[in-house]
């Protein structure tokens, strides 16, 4: 079979993350680190129980590490833009945001 001569073999590549979780009730802390294997970035996020609720401590886990993904994809967004900049990329217009900036 042949293929065109521009095409390239598929390439893969394996990024680390690891998310540790810390629990001081009422607060559980989640904290990422990701490692391109070129860069490495870091994010944090909290969730806090509120004293009258019952402690459940896997909503919290699930609280504070979804809050910590989603700081990390704006981290990846920043980043991706700024090598965008850095390669004289033309300026697109930017998406409608996925979430509220309240969160």
């Amino acid at each position: 079979m042949t293929r065109p001569v521009d095409s390239r073999p598929a390439s893969v590549k394996e990024w680390r993350l690891n998310l540790y979780l810390s629990e001081h009730d009422p607060e559980t802390t989640a904290r990422i680190v990701l490692d391109t294997g070129d860069n490495v970035l870091e994010t944090c996020a909290e969730a806090r129980r509120n004293p009258y609720d019952p402690a459940v401590p896997a909503i919290g886990d699930e609280l504070a590490a979804g809050r910590a993904l989603v700081a990390l994809g704006r981290e990846l967004l920043r980043a991706a833009a700024g090598d965008i900049e850095a390669v004289g990329a033309p300026e697109a217009t930017p998406p409608a945001p996925l979430w509220s900036a309240r969160e």
